[in-house]
């Protein structure tokens, strides 16, 4: 009875979330500073990440953004490349192809994007905690001052850290605004009077409290209860994906340590470190769990406690579920071979889409439902419709000259002109000398020239009346 009563109790984090009280109330989550080699690694990744961040939108190409994400007016500019509308399937393929790289990534290594490369983590445990730290020192200070009464120590801290959080969050805000309207619309945001930029305002402001309600409050509920990427782990991952897992079979059964004594029990010696340096509350020797976000901590607090004991490291490491069980090494299966496969599928598609981009689109079609008419001087004129599609940021004079055969272009309207990032269509009339034609169907070359190059050729057919000779 005792046995199965030490088994229900280990098994009962199933039955609930280790950051809710019994009483269905938050339960506030203290984490450990945590050290070690991968925390320094995930440090300086997150720096390179963060410098991505704000230092992309402040680079200009020839006066325009190197990145640039306007959903607004629905204008991308990705490494100075220009993408609007008319780029929907290269850009809808690009997203594509990041998913599956997410999910390929995500069976085979577990949750590591959300732990090494996800905004929320990144600025959470690498910025505002750090803050948090700084100000409020390590966990246990941090328990001791929110419990203490308010005076003036606490009341100062409390607003330091509450400033420097709201300052942080206009910060994000704001360079998130810089990728979305560019720094220039940003910079007239900032300094002109706010009614003239009413609406960035409001949008400034209202990214800002998001930000700051998150990183200062909501913190791991977005991971757990928000984000449907964790949510999704529970059918991307298997047996065999390599996660952040507690080598069972080498710690069991666990217990403490005490010395001069020979120790018959595994090498878990039951300190909790692995607890109280989680940032989401977990104990990872339950296993793979919803809450884990594969940030490494408990690997780095595990190993300094085995390398206090002379025990090897990696009692906590990044194995899979059967490596642990069956002692074995990592294993390709074929779930992995079917993402990898697709993954290179679609980024070569992505790719050749990407080189054979032209710069401007044409497409050329006679006027549909008219034939050919009758003009003057013995003449044949065919209509058509022109749609230039302009994938630069300059705007575009164009010339259209018959390449193949003499004959007249008449232009309707105004002359041949496209915006940068802009589609237009023009009308134009072709004339042939009816006297001139062998066939019902011309074939035509239409040159399209811009500054005095041709930079384009366009085929098409002229129909004319049946020739007198046949």
């Amino acid at each position: 009875m005792k046995n199965e009563n030490i088994l229900i109790e280990a098994d009962s984090f199933r039955d609930h979330l280790d950051i809710v009280t019994d009483e269905g109330k938050r339960k506030v989550i203290y984490p450990k500073k945590p050290k070690g080699r991968f925390h320094n690694a995930r440090m300086i990744f997150s720096i390179i990440l963060l410098a991505f961040l704000f230092i992309m939108p402040l680079i200009k190409i020839g006066g325009h953004s190197f990145m640039m994400f306007n959903i607004i007016e629905r204008k991308f500019i990705i490494f100075g490349q220009v993408f609007g509308t008319h780029d929907f399937f290269i850009l809808a393929l690009g997203f594509i192809s990041f998913v599956v790289s997410i999910v390929l990534f995500t069976a085979v290594f577990g949750r590591v994007f959300c732990g090494w490369a996800c905004p929320q983590t990144v600025f959470l445990e690498m910025v505002f905690r750090k803050i948090e730290y700084l100000i409020e020192g390590d966990y246990l200070r941090q328990k001791l001052l929110d419990k203490s009464p308010w005076n003036v120590k606490k009341i100062i801290k409390k607003l330091l850290k509450w400033s420097i959080f709201f300052s942080l969050s206009v910060l994000i805000a704001n360079t998130f605004l810089a990728w979305i309207v560019g720094i220039d619309e940003l910079r007239n945001i900032i300094t002109d009077p706010v009614k003239q930029h009413l609406w960035g305002f409001i949008a400034m402001l209202l990214f800002s409290g998001a930000f700051y309600f998150v990183f200062a409050w909501f913190r791991e509920y977005a991971c757990i209860y928000v984000c449907p990427y964790g949510r999704l782990q529970g059918v991307l991952l298997d047996r065999n994906t390599t996660v952040i897992a507690y080598d069972y079979v080498r710690g069991e059964p666990r217990g403490k340590l005490r010395k001069n004594e020979e120790r018959l029990l595994g090498d878990c010696v039951d300190c909790k470190e692995c607890v109280v340096v989680c940032p989401t509350g977990i104990d990872i020797r339950n296993g793979t769990q919803l809450e884990c976000v594969n940030c490494t901590a408990c690997i780095d607090s595990c190993d300094t406690v085995m390398d206090k004991i002379n025990k090897p490291r990696g009692l906590i490491r990044f194995a899979s579920e059967n490596s642990i069980k069956d002692r074995t090494k990592f294993k390709v299966t074929g779930r992995v071979v079917a993402y990898s496969i697709l993954l290179t599928v679609l980024t070569g598609i992505l790719v050749i889409l990407l080189i054979t981009r032209n710069p401007i689109d044409v497409t050329i079609l006679r006027a549909p439902g008219m034939i050919f008419q009758e003009q003057p001087d013995n003449k044949i004129s065919n209509l058509y419709t022109m749609k230039l599609t302009n994938k630069t940021f300059e705007d575009v004079p164009v010339i259209i000259k018959l390449e193949n055969i003499d004959g007249d272009i008449k232009v309707i309207g105004n002359e041949i002109k496209v915006g940068s990032n802009d589609v237009s269509e023009t009308k134009f009339l072709v004339l042939l000398d009816k006297n001139k034609m062998k066939a019902m169907n011309t074939p035509l070359e239409i040159g399209l020239y811009k500054n005095g190059e041709k930079f384009s050729t366009y085929k098409t057919t002229f129909l004319g009346p049946l020739p007198n000779n046949q």
